[in-house]
Formats: structure tokens, C-alpha cells, sequence
């Protein structure tokens, strides 16, 4: 298995959610478009089930409406993609991807900022992970953190960018342990741990903002996972969303900052339910859930400019359905119309931008993925 996305299967993992879900899918078919990335595979594949799965995958858009990610295709090799806002998409694969059948191996375009500059890894043909930053003119920069191992699924990925053109990630040890890391635009890097981590994990997409305060999680000795946010001068804060369990297994998973210092994100309880919060720059939190959300619970994955949130929640079938939320705690549900209804099935929001519009993907009958843009 590849280590492409441990916190994307990590909350997959963890939300399992029993939601009663009304009849609300028809009123927003007709904001919701739907893409394929020309050449991603058009059937799924058992050799999926080691990766996100086949087919396109969105990750990230900005405040102009581009939008970016993977697809697969049929050979299941990855390649990034950018989406124009008129729905012009182009391909496009860093150098030295690997190309190997069935490996998995390749692209992933994982946050675009709004200079058009794109922030992703690469997969060799060894399976090493290198970082890489794509300019809007095509041109590809690609680096390595400072102690990233060189063996088979180690090295170095870039999940985040800002407008200033700093990155964050993570890079992988000979040891296989993760770090955190952060670049500036001029290739300096810095790498980081919080205090006791044993596995830290800057989050993907939008989690460095203009000021290049990141934020993520983290692994301690006893296998709780806790937040925290990185200020530019190095400085580390950790948290745990009030009510959160401390124990072994038990979760506050920071996965958004906007410009104004807000995080986004979910804990687990100590019932192991998960519910949705947002943590102000002084430390408050408002925690919430999507209506009707119960077992496992309700997920945050992004918070915009304005405050609006966006996340994904389950139904009694554990099929995925997503939501925004607005600052001021009104929550739209909603669903790509192709969207299957089955277990591990449905519609995954990831980011949302200035104007609230929604970038992800979604899994239909067949478990094949695909990209989707809702407006609200």
C-alpha cells in the first residue's frame, strides 16, 4: 500500500457515520458539475483498494475557481491535473514520475494558490516521494527535506502553498517516521515536531495561510492524536478540542487555517463519535454536527476566507454526503447527482474557496471516483 494519503484514510477510517438523511439531494443537482480528467480510467480496479481509488480525484481549489488534483488511469498510474474555471482541464506529470503498472506511482497535485503555483509529490519508479512546486507557465520545481529517507515509500511531500509561495508538507524518515516541514519561496526548509510527537502531520490542501502559520496533527507516545498550529517564527502551539478523548486511538485532527487564524477540523469523543469544530486565533472552539448526524459523526475539512466550512458526514448506509456551513453555523447539505449510495460511496467534499464554492470528488455505483464543483 502506498502512503499517498494516510489522513485522508485515516478520517475515512474513523467516520462511519449513521445519519438519517432527508430527501435534499434534488433542489442542488443543478449546482453541482460534475468532471472526469481526460484519460482517467472509466471502471474501477481491486488494485484501487491500495490507493484513493481509480478515477479523478479533486483536492484543492482557489479563489478563482481553479482546481486541482489526481487521476488515475487505466494502468492506474497517477497524474495531476488543473482545472480551468471554464472546465478546461490540463494534465500534467512531474519529472522523474514513475510510471509502473499497477504501482500506483506518479502525480499528485494536492494545493494550488491564487497565483495559479501548484504544490504536490511525485512517486518515482522506486517509490520515493519527492515535493514539487508548479508555476503557472508549467515549469516544475521539485526538492527534498533534510533527513527524508530514500528508501521505498519515504522521502518528501508538498501538501500546501501560500500566496507568498511557501510550502508545507511532510517528509518520511529512513526510520519511516513522518515530519513536518516548511519552505519558503527562496528553498529555504525548516523541518518540526510539537513536543512528544511521534508522527506529525501537517494537513493537505489549505493548511499554511498567507501569514505561514500551519497547521495539523500529530501522534504522541500513547497513541492520541492531538492539534497544532505552527506560527512563522517556529513556535508551536498544541491543542485538543474540548471534549475530546486523550486516550489511546482518541482524536483532535486540525485539517484547515484560514488568513484570519481559524482552524477547521474534527474530534473524536470518548465514544469515539467524531464531530466537526472551528477554533478561533485565541483558542476558542465551536464544535457542531451536520443535522442529523449520529454514530461516528461529522467531519470539517476546509474553512474559507469568510468562516464557511465544508466537510462530509455519513448516512445509515455509510454512503458520504457533504455540507457547508456558513459563519454563522447555517449548514447545507448536498450530493453530486452520480454519487452511489452504498457503503463508502457518495460525495467528499475537500476545499472551499472565497466565494464558497466546493472542490472534491465523489464515488459512484461502480466505486469509480470523479471530480465534482458545487456552487452554492
Amino acid at each position: 500500500m502506498t502512503n499517498r494519503k494516510p489522513a485522508r484514510f485515516l478520517s475515512l477510517t474513523l467516520l462511519a457515520a449513521s445519519v438519517a438523511l432527508p430527501a435534499m439531494a434534488q433542489w442542488n443537482k443543478l449546482t453541482v458539475v460534475q468532471f472526469d480528467a481526460p484519460g482517467a480510467a472509466t471502471v474501477s480496479s481491486p488494485a484501487c483498494a491500495n490507493v484513493a481509488g481509480c478515477g479523478t480525484v479533486a483536492l484543492a481549489n482557489n479563489d478563482f475557481g481553479d482546481i486541482v488534483g489526481f487521476y488515475t488511469d487505466a494502468n492506474i498510474v497517477s497524474h495531476g491535473f488543473l482545472r480551468a474555471p471554464d472546465g478546461h482541464i490540463i494534465s500534467f506529470d512531474a519529472p522523474g514520475a514513475g510510471r509502473g503498472a499497477g504501482l500506483d506511482q506518479g502525480t499528485t497535485a494536492y494545493g494550488i494558490n491564487d497565483l495559479g503555483e501548484i504544490a504536490g509529490q511525485v512517486q518515482d519508479s522506486n517509490n520515493v516521494y519527492h515535493a514539487f512546486v508548479r508555476d503557472p507557465y508549467g515549469f516544475f520545481t521539485t526538492f527534498e527535506a533534510a533527513g527524508a529517507g530514500t528508501g521505498a515509500f519515504q522521502g518528501t511531500m508538498a501538501y500546501d502553498i501560500n500566496l507568498e509561495g511557501a510550502t508545507a508538507g511532510v517528509y518520511i524518515d529512513g526510520s519511516n517516521v513522518y515530519h513536518g516541514f516548511a519552505r519558503s519561496r527562496q528553498g529555504e526548509i525548516a523541518s518540526f515536531d510539537p513536543p512528544g510527537s511521534v508522527y506529525t502531520y501537517p494537513c493537505e490542501e489549505t493548511c499554511i495561510n498567507f501569514e505561514g502559520v500551519i497547521t495539523g496533527f500529530f501522534q504522541d507516545a500513547s497513541s492520541a492524536i492531538h492539534g497544532f498550529v505552527r506560527e512563522s517564527n517556529g513556535k508551536i502551539t498544541t491543542f485538543d478540542a474540548p471534549g475530546a478523548g486523550t486516550g489511546a486511538n482518541q482524536v483532535t485532527i486540525a485539517a484547515s487555517i484560514n488568513p484570519e487564524g481559524r482552524i477547521a477540523g474534527y474530534f473524536l469523543d470518548s465514544s469515539s463519535v467524531a464531530h466537526g469544530f472551528v477554533r478561533t486565533l485565541d483558542g476558542r472552539f465551536t464544535t457542531f454536527d451536520a443535522p442529523g448526524a449520529s454514530g461516528p459523526g461529522t467531519a470539517a475539512f476546509s474553512i474559507n476566507s469568510l468562516g464557511a466550512v465544508t466537510g462530509e458526514f455519513f448516512d445509515a448506509n455509510n454512503a458520504m454526503h457533504g455540507f457547508s456551513r456558513s459563519a454563522d453555523g447555517a449548514i447545507a447539505a448536498f450530493n453530486a447527482p452520480g454519487a452511489g449510495t452504498s457503503a463508502g460511496q457518495g460525495t467528499r467534499p475537500s476545499t472551499n474557496n472565497a466565494e464558497g464554492a466546493v472542490a472534491g470528488w465523489y464515488v459512484d455505483a461502480n466505486n469509480l471516483y470523479h471530480g465534482f464543483l458545487w456552487t452554492p
